[in-house]
């Protein structure tokens, strides 16, 4: 473990001691706002981490190449949806910017060769907003979203390693999508066995820390072309693992279960 140097401005009083965990949460839709059980099951995993300083999120829904750094003030978020009730636009989250934390990321992607471009104006979007509302209610953690650059396993486990320092610095490195996500049968009643296969096969790897399987889902995973006909709610996922790979530790389902009539898993991880 890196040892805190006096002037070095990411050790500053209030860091935790110990390693964080890294976490992966469902996120659901703007929607998940108003369901009290989600909400509540976010909220007690949260009250069960650790403190963290600052928050390193990845969304689903950012993929910007390079790596792109976002807001590091409080800006407006990116109501990142159509079709919704208007309350929903009306959501804020005037979470403290981490312009600390945005330093050390593009020191620690740097330091491993990876371009880092910055998006000054660039607020959180649905993916990132919805959990911290629920698991971070008062707002007072600063956070930090990280684009993924594109959707190639590999490229997105290699920059979640390039995170795993700041599990010592008391950052919560936060990967949030979704392990099945097939818009096709959102509201289709039941949930189909496809869902549950892959959703077992997830947690059998996850629980084994099973790289080479998770990385190479599309090929390893049962019916994974119906669970993820689109992989960018599960590329998250792969971030997280990324950042924990070093000292994984023990690998929990804080929240399981489904949603929206059975087909999207509400399997949450925690790596630690």
């Amino acid at each position: 473990m890196s040892q805190p140097t006096n002037n070095d401005a990411r050790f500053e009083a209030g860091v935790p001691a110990g390693r964080m965990p890294v976490i992966f949460a469902a996120h659901g839709a703007p929607v998940l706002l108003d369901d009290a059980t989600w909400m509540g099951q976010l909220g007690a995993w949260a009250a069960a981490l650790p403190a963290p300083k600052s928050i390193m999120m990845v969304s689903a829904h950012w993929e910007q190449r390079p790596v792109a750094l976002g807001a590091t003030r409080t800006v407006p978020l990116v109501y990142d949806f159509y079709g919704f009730p208007e309350r929903y636009y009306r959501t804020e989250y005037p979470s403290p910017g981490a312009p600390a934390l945005a330093g050390r990321v593009r020191e620690l992607l740097r330091g491993r060769g990876i371009a880092v471009a910055d998006e000054p104006e660039r607020g959180l979007d649905h993916g990132a907003y919805v959990p911290l509302v629920a698991m971070y209610p008062g707002a007072d953690v600063p956070v930090l979203q990280v684009s993924m650059p594109r959707l190639d396993p590999h490229e997105l486990f290699e920059l979640g390693r390039a995170f795993a320092p700041l599990r010592d610095e008391g950052v919560l490195v936060f990967g949030s999508g979704f392990i099945t996500h097939n818009m096709s049968y959102a509201f289709r009643p039941g949930t189909p066995r496809w869902a549950t296969e892959f959703d077992a096969w997830a947690a059998d790897a996850l629980g084994r820390f099973d790289v080479d399987a998770l990385l190479d889902f599309r090929l390893r995973a049962p019916a994974a072309e119906l669970a993820l006909p689109t992989w960018e709610h599960y590329a998250p996922l792969l971030v997280a693992a990324g950042a924990a790979a070093d000292a994984p530790g023990q690998t929990t389902f804080p929240i399981a279960g489904w949603w929206l009539d059975g087909a999207f898993t509400k399997r949450s991880v925690q790596f630690g």
